[in-house]
């Protein structure tokens, strides 16, 4: 068996999301924190918009070069 060399889902682009422990992701409250696994950047997010916005952000990031650990929260 050959594994794939350019899988689907590269761990590249894993990230590991954590909610706040006041956060209501049934009534669409989402609020926490989320960080890149390979490069340890992370921001603490207070609403989905600000998440999916740092997401889009960093994913670009990724595509177009390197980054480095760092807090980019707002």
């Amino acid at each position: 068996m050959t594994l794939n060399p350019h899988p689907i889902h590269p761990s590249a682009g894993a990230y590991v999301l954590r909610l706040h422990r006041d956060a209501r992701p049934a009534e669409g409250l989402l609020m926490g924190r989320i960080q890149h696994v390979a490069s340890g950047d992370w921001s603490d997010f207070p609403d989905s918009q600000a998440l999916f916005d740092w997401l889009a952000r960093h994913a670009a990031q990724l595509q177009s070069g390197p980054t480095r650990a760092e807090d980019t929260s707002p």
